[in-house]
């Protein structure tokens, strides 16, 4: 604020400097004049409850939205302010911690590592978000292509989707046979075992969704052309699919939640609440230097984040 005020001085008084060049710069100088005169009327109201108010109902936004969305941006950057205590033990240690993000579409799994990796060493971590396997992959062992991607010494890797597309998306799409799915059903607890064993920090995430706000988040996606790219054929066989990946998912449930590698569900309606929450998880399970001086609770609220268990209600 103080910086936009010294600046707007110093511009009227360069214009004092150059007034009465001539009628066209008479005009200008009038023009600028009156629009600095503006910005530090605006800057003047800001300093009042009034004034803020004003001029949040001339632009219709609610004081209340602005008020959660001001709580919400603090508690993120105390959050990732202890990421980057976690990222700089993970280096100094040589640690490996692999996230993997699962979720049906639009869950908001790509928005919930954007605000992890945002302040992070981008020399210390990856986004693993894989393309669909060439023929030579389609004819590998099935984890290869994953296992290229695991976590190198003093690394973070973020998995947006991983090998378990075998166990939801393939089936469900046809993208797999019967043999393929059971074989990997059978191997992927034994996979997770190896890698856990040899020393590899593994966190499984669930981000859930009802099928309303899925079906409202696709119908956003078509009209914000921002947006329209995240729209795939697969996407758009989501909601009629349903039940479907319903089915998939709790065989997936069943047979690869494990006491050394359990499934994490984040009720994902409340995006903002679902980012922070799952942020929270992760530090509150690793203990990282410095997490005793933390500023903010670590603990994560259980209405939010909870391990998978099949009495659990959820929300897909």
């Amino acid at each position: 604020m103080k910086k936009t005020k010294k600046l707007v001085k110093e511009l009227k008084d360069k214009l004092k400097e150059h007034k009465g060049e001539g009628k066209i710069e008479d005009d200008i100088h009038k023009d600028l004049h009156d629009g600095l005169d503006e910005i530090e009327d605006r800057m003047s109201s800001l300093h009042s409850k009034t004034g803020l108010k004003n001029i949040l109902e001339a632009k219709k936004v609610k004081a209340d939205k602005i008020a959660k969305l001001v709580a919400y941006e603090d508690e993120l950057e105390k959050l990732q302010v202890e990421l980057i205590k976690l990222q700089n033990w993970v280096i100094d240690n040589n640690k490996r911690v692999a996230i993997i993000y699962e979720g049906r579409d639009t869950a908001g799994k790509g928005g919930a590592i954007k605000r992890f990796t945002e302040h992070l060493n981008p020399r210390h971590y990856r986004v693993v978000a894989l393309p669909k396997p060439s023929d030579i992959e389609k004819g590998q062992f099935y984890f290869q292509r994953y296992v290229k991607e695991l976590p190198n010494p003093g690394e973070i890797v973020f998995f947006d989707r991983s090998w378990y597309n075998r166990a939801v998306v393939e089936p469900v799409m046809g993208f797999c046979d019967e043999g393929q799915y059971n074989r990997f059903m059978k191997e992927v607890p034994e996979f997770e075992h190896m890698l856990i064993e040899d020393g590899i920090i593994l966190i499984k995430y669930w981000f859930s969704i009802s099928k309303d706000e899925q079906h409202r988040r696709f119908e956003g996606r078509k009209v914000n052309p921002l947006k329209q790219w995240k729209l795939s054929p697969v996407d758009k066989k989501a909601q009629g699919m349903w039940d479907k990946y319903t089915h998939y998912k709790e065989q997936m449930f069943a047979k690869s939640h494990t006491t050394y590698s359990p499934w994490i569900i984040i009720k994902g309606d409340d995006k903002k609440k679902a980012r922070l929450d799952s942020i929270r998880y992760v530090l509150s399970m690793i203990n990282y230097e410095g997490k005793k001086d933390a500023n903010i609770a670590l603990n994560p609220d259980p209405e939010v984040v909870s391990r998978y268990h099949r009495a659990n209600l959820q929300l897909d």
